[in-house]
């Protein structure tokens, strides 16, 4: 099992992080955090790097139930989304795949929300 879920757009990247956070809303899903990778590293250290932006997406309702069941699952919130510029004109979009990464908690119910999550956010992925 892999651990994302991904597709290539042919668009640019700005459109590509529009559409997607665009999509995530529609979706039901909140954007609680947003960094650009490649203005972060030229800032902290000084280099150069591709366009790369992670979206931190978050359901509250899905949220919720996942921490009444597990205490502990913030630990592995929000749920990662990322736009990366691979060149030649593409742009890909990943999502973590949730269920693959609620399988090392043990917890068959939790298990149960994440393949919702899962399928909300490969719609989304699919969609764009």
């Amino acid at each position: 099992m892999s651990y994302y879920f991904a597709k290539t757009l042919s668009c640019d990247f700005d459109e590509a992080v529009n559409r997607t956070m665009e999509a995530l809303k529609a979706a039901g899903f909140g954007i609680i955090s947003e960094i650009d990778v490649k203005e972060t590293l030229k800032k902290k250290i000084d280099v150069d790097f591709r366009p790369y932006r992670i979206l931190g997406a978050c359901n509250p309702r899905m949220a919720y139930e996942a921490l009444n069941i597990e205490d502990k699952v913030g630990t592995m919130l929000p749920c990662n989304v990322i736009i990366q510029d691979t060149g030649g004109g593409e742009i890909e979009v990943a999502a973590i795949d949730p269920l693959a990464s609620m399988q090392a908690i043990g917890n068959p119910t939790l298990l149960e929300t994440a393949k919702r999550v899962r399928s909300m956010l490969e719609s989304v992925v699919d969609g764009l």
